[in-house]
């Protein structure tokens, strides 16, 4: 969990289908690097920049592979505070870092600007290894602009007894998921939990992939204008009048203690909490992706995010930061497995180390892991913008929470999403 005033793993993934928005203000002169000339006590100096984790003992952990590494004098810089727009300010300057990490690996904006670099040819024959999701969302024009260095998702929990007693199977439809919370629904404990929004921040997604559905086509045109988006919007809705849905909890979607706690039969959240939910109840929960839109149109689905450690075009010993990434994100497997699994509760970024994760092997976790390849869906595609985002926020609130008519609120969404494509494909 964050400690108080710090940042977490998945802190991305409460984002509601957009991405923080980039400022161009300048920042600080301290860029980490052990001198200004790139290079310290014969070795190339590399300063290397990761967000504040909130998880206790990750920031030595990153800071005790730098030091082993042979090749450069790597200076890890920890910075707390609104870190994405820091970074995005930075790489505008000569004071910025030569690696760093950025949420879903960088946006089009610095892959169009040139601020970043290429790093196709660092995976080798390991980029079948990596999760497919996140390399085609770091992937741009053929090109890969990161590498992922853990996997964090969301998935649906249940509480395996009240569904039992209920006689209810597992459902694999949204009609079906709708139903199961309805019946399970009684005095004391609602049939289900997504946010205290009623979904409006964590289900944009999952809504469109359970209709087939994307943000962006694989053209890059708007993906979800569409008579099945509209039916998968409404079925929101549906959920919202239900009087099955879990609103006002204590603690939002990203904390367990809704579902701990018996207030809710089944709730949408994260990986991240099932130390909790296993401590609470250790063999009465199971997972589920987000179900398919009926039994004929969609796939299950899961949203995946990572953060992907990126090589700055400003540095000035491009192949040192390279080499060194490639070193730590590539070639450390043992250090990757450390990252992933000691300091919280995540899924590696490749798959045979996720194979050989103990705490995945067995139960809810190895179904996760299963989701993550199956069915796992970028968060959200690289051109779809900061703007695209907020507009269809602001949409799925007026949708789910005051019934606006889906078709006629896609078609305002469409309009802002197209101009925003046509401005970042310029």
């Amino acid at each position: 969990m964050p400690s108080a005033g710090g940042f977490n793993r998945r802190k991305f993934l409460a984002v509601g289908g957009g991405l923080a928005a980039m400022a161009v203000a300048g920042c600080g002169s301290n860029t980490g690097r052990a001198s200004d000339s790139g290079s310290s006590g014969g070795k190339p100096a590399l300063a290397q920049w990761y967000h504040q984790y909130g998880e206790a003992g990750t920031q030595q952990a990153v800071e005790k592979y730098a030091k082993a590494y042979p090749d450069a004098t790597v200076t890890v810089q920890w910075s707390p505070g609104d870190y994405d727009k820091k970074t995005a300010s930075a790489l505008l300057t000569d004071g910025g870092p030569d690696v760093f990490e950025y949420v879903n690996g960088p946006s089009i904006d610095m892959i169009k600007g040139g601020q970043v670099v290429d790093l196709t040819d660092l995976l080798g024959d390991t980029k079948s290894d990596f999760t497919p999701s996140l390399i085609a969302r770091m992937t741009y024009q053929g090109k890969l602009y990161a590498i992922p260095q853990v996997t964090d998702m969301q998935l649906l929990v249940y509480r395996k007894s009240l569904l039992s007693t209920a006689g209810i199977q597992p459902p694999t439809t949204v009609d079906e998921l709708i139903a199961a919370a309805k019946k399970l629904t009684t005095d004391k404990v609602k049939g289900l939990f997504v946010g205290n929004d009623g979904g409006v921040g964590i289900l944009g997604g999952p809504a469109l992939w359970s209709a087939g559905l994307d943000y962006l086509k694989d053209d890059n045109t708007f993906g979800f204008d569409d008579p099945a988006a509209v039916e998968s919007l409404r079925k929101l809705r549906e959920l919202f009048t239900s009087k099955a849905l879990l609103l006002g909890a204590p603690t939002d979607w990203s904390d367990p203690s809704a579902f701990t706690q018996g207030l809710t039969a089944m709730q949408f959240t994260g990986l991240w909490t099932f130390p909790q939910i296993q401590k609470a109840l250790p063999d009465d929960f199971g997972v589920l992706p987000w179900p398919k839109l009926n039994s004929t149109t969609g796939a299950p689905s899961v949203p995946v995010g990572a953060y992907g450690s990126v090589v700055s075009a400003k540095s000035k010993n491009v192949d040192a930061a390279k080499k060194f990434v490639k070193w730590l994100w590539v070639d450390q497997t043992e250090d990757q497995l450390d990252f992933a699994q000691s300091y919280g509760f995540h899924i590696p970024a490749r798959k045979s180390l996720a194979e050989k994760a103990d705490k995945l092997k067995s139960g809810p976790a190895a179904d996760a892991v299963k989701f993550v390849n199956e069915n796992g869906h970028a968060q959200t595609p690289l051109l779809w913008t900061p703007k695209s985002g907020t507009a269809y926020s602001d949409a799925l609130n007026r949708i789910i929470k005051n019934g606006s008519d889906p078709a006629t609120e896609l078609k305002a969404v469409k309009a802002i999403a197209e101009a925003e494509l046509k401005r970042v494909a310029g």
